[in-house]
C-alpha cells in the first residue's frame, strides 16, 4: 500500500506491502528470517524440537524449519486452536513445540486453548506470534495492538518482545530450555540488526542498559529499543542526553534493573510497539508504584482505539512511534 501525494505532486509515495511489511529503514543492516534459521540450529542441536503452524508458514519463517526438517513439521491448517491443543499434546509426550501463527490469532482466537491445554498444566509449548502491534498496516483484523495486555494476566506465560535479529537469534534456545509455556513477539522477514553494536546479550527475564545518560532514560521493548536508540542519538544534538533500557521480556519482567534505572530525577520515558493499555508502559508503572518510588512515567505507545490501515512509515508517524514524534514529545517534556 502506498500514501498518496499532495495537491502537487511533490511528497514523495510511502511504499510497502501491507502484510509483510519492513519497518527496517533504507540502508539498514538486516538479517534474513532470523526466527526460521535460529530454530533450526536449535532443532539441530535438540531433535525434541517440533514445529507448528496454521497455514502461515511463509508468513510467520516457519517455512525455513518445514525445509529443514519435513519429518517435524505439522502443518495444522487454518485452526489455531487445533494448533494449539497439538502443540500442548505433543509437550505432554516431551517434544519442544514452536508453534506459529498471527498474533491476533493466538492472543484473540485461541486463548482459551492456550491457557488451559498449555498453561495451565505449565507445558513447554512455544508460541511464535506473527505481525505484533503497528508491524502490518492491515487495519484493526490483523493489527496486534493489545496482545502482550492479553496474555500478562495469564498465569506460567513467559512474554519476550525482541528488538532485532539479535535478540530473535538468542532467544530461540532459551525459550526451547524454558519450562512452561512462552509467548514470542515475532519480526520475521528481513529484521534490524541493532544491538550487537552495543556488546548486548539477550538474557531470558533480565533488562539492558544499552547506553546511560544524564537527562533522560528510556525503558523500551521490541522494535522500539531500536526506535529509542535513534532518538537519543537525535535528541544528543539537542543537548538532551538519554539513557536506554532495553527490557525484552515482558513477564517475568525485571523490576530490579529498571527501577534501579528509574529512580532519578532523570525525564523516564517508556516506549513500546503496544497500546498504551497492559503493555510495556503499565508494567513499568505497576513496579514503580508498588516500590514507592513516587515517579511519573511518561509513556510512548500506541493509543487506546482500533488503528487505521495503511503503509507503516505513515502510520508510525499518525500513531507516535517515529523518532521524529518522539523527539518531539521528549523536548516538550523538558520544556
Amino acid at each position: 500500500m502506498s500514501t498518496a501525494t499532495d495537491l502537487k505532486g511533490t511528497a514523495p509515495k510511502l511504499k510497502t506491502s501491507a502484510m509483510i511489511a519492513s519497518f527496517a529503514d533504507p540502508g539498514q543492516k538486516t538479517a534474513s528470517a532470523p526466527f526460521g534459521h535460529a530454530l533450526v540450529k536449535a532443532a539441530q542441536e535438540n531433535e525434541k524440537i517440533v514445529g507448528l503452524t496454521a497455514d502461515l508458514g511463509k508468513y510467520t519463517d516457519m517455512h525455513i524449519f518445514a525445509q529443514a526438517f519435513p519429518e517435524r513439521f505439522f502443518q495444522m491448517g487454518m485452526a489455531e486452536q487445533l494448533l494449539f491443543g497439538a502443540a500442548a499434546g505433543l509437550a505432554e509426550t516431551g517434544l519442544v513445540p514452536f508453534a506459529s501463527t498471527y498474533s491476533v490469532f493466538a492472543a484473540r482466537r485461541a486463548y482459551d486453548f492456550l491457557c488451559l491445554d498449555a498453561a495451565e498444566p505449565n507445558l513447554n509449548v512455544n508460541i511464535v506470534g506473527g505481525l505484533p502491534g503497528l508491524t502490518t498496516g492491515y487495519g484493526p483484523s490483523h493489527q496486534a495492538t493489545e496482545d502482550m495486555a492479553i496474555f500478562r494476566g495469564m498465569p506460567n506465560l513467559t512474554i519476550v518482545d525482541p528488538c532485532d535479529s539479535i535478540d530473535i537469534e538468542q532467544a530461540v534456545p532459551q525459550l526451547a530450555a524454558t519450562d512452561g509455556p512462552t509467548y514470542l513477539r515475532l519480526l520475521r522477514g528481513n529484521v534490524p540488526t541493532v544491538l550487537d553494536e552495543y556488546g548486548y546479550t539477550f538474557e531470558l527475564g533480565k533488562a539492558k542498559v544499552l547506553r546511560g545518560g544524564n537527562d533522560v532514560v528510556f525503558v523500551s521493548s521490541g522494535l522500539m529499543t531500536m526506535r529509542a536508540l535513534q532518538a537519543a542519538e537525535a535528541l544528543a544534538a539537542h543537548n538532551v542526553d538519554v539513557a536506554v533500557v532495553h527490557a525484552p521480556t515482558i513477564k517475568p519482567f525485571d523490576t530490579a534493573t529498571v527501577l534501579a534505572e528509574l529512580n532519578t530525577d532523570r525525564l523516564a520515558v517508556t516506549l513500546e510497539n503496544h497500546s498504551v493499555v497492559g503493555g510495556l508502559f503499565e508494567t513499568v508503572a505497576s513496579a514503580v508504584v508498588t516500590a514507592g518510588l513516587g515517579k511519573r512515567v511518561v509513556p510512548v505507545a500506541l493509543p487506546d482505539e482500533f488503528l487505521d490501515a495503511g503503509a507503516l512509515p505513515t502510520l508510525h508517524e499518525r500513531y507516535g512511534l517515529s523518532v521524529q514524534r518522539i523527539l518531539a514529545k521528549v523536548l516538550a517534556e523538558l520544556g
